[in-house]
């Protein structure tokens, strides 16, 4: 392998309790192809909030990367930094409680480009926080969420340039936040939210200044304390539901 591999998949227990695992991954180069898969509970794929051994770490940076994670059981975490372009994520949770908070390339090293991922979720009251390109842009971004459960939270922001965000949710008690923001001429961007399910809270906001967005929203199912919010603002007066 070409790439450089500063500290690949430094797998290690602590002896918090006897199911406790942590993935210590520091991964800079090309081509990389990684695949981790951790099953029990409370384990951790470290970086960003990492607590329990006091894990650190879990950065990648290179482009034409391929990480596919796998976290079967309850009270897992999955925290950390991307830095790619044209990078492809794959991530299977089945489990409840856990906790998906992912950064990618908030700096601008890599504009974030040409990403494609794919988070399955099955299980009830978990949180996932996916933000790309905080500072830059989500080029041709593909982004696909495919959840079934209830009470879980999903909270992301993509400073779009074209990019597609698709999302699937079967269940009831859950909780969409999105912003999509855009400054580009071509920043327009597509979101799609199919659900089925009883009470929800969907609070929606796409912000291109130079393009046109697009949304469509299907929910099925009754509840009264269901809310959704929606905001398209292309630079014109500021509001809020």
């Amino acid at each position: 392998m070409k790439n450089k591999l500063m500290s690949i998949l430094a797998v290690f227990c602590i002896g918090v309790t006897g199911a406790d695992n942590e993935i210590y991954v520091d991964q800079s180069g090309t081509g990389a192809n990684i695949d981790l898969e951790q099953l029990g509970i409370s384990n951790i794929i470290g970086g960003l909030n990492s607590t329990a051994g006091s894990l650190n770490a879990f950065d990648l940076d290179g482009a034409t990367m391929t990480l596919d994670i796998n976290m079967i059981g309850n009270t897992n975490k999955f925290l950390g930094d991307i830095n790619a372009t044209t990078f492809t994520g794959l991530y299977n949770f089945t489990g409840d409680t856990n906790n998906f908070t992912i950064q990618v390339d908030p700096t601008n090293t890599y504009s974030s480009a040409g990403s494609d991922q794919n988070i399955a979720v099955t299980g009830n009251s978990n949180t996932f926080t996916l933000n790309q390109g905080t500072t830059a842009i989500a080029a041709n971004l593909n982004l696909d969420w495919i959840i079934q459960g209830s009470s879980n939270t999903v909270t992301s922001n993509i400073n779009i340039d074209g990019a597609t965000n698709y999302m699937d949710i079967d269940g009831s008690d859950n909780t969409v936040n999105y912003t999509g923001t855009g400054v580009n001429a071509s920043a327009g961007g597509y979101f799609w939210l199919d659900h089925t399910g009883g009470q929800r809270t969907f609070n929606i906001q796409q912000l291109s200044t130079q393009d046109n967005d697009w949304l469509k929203i299907i929910s099925i199912g009754g509840n009264a304390s269901s809310t959704v919010c929606v905001i398209q603002n292309d630079q014109g007066t500021s509001t809020s539901c």
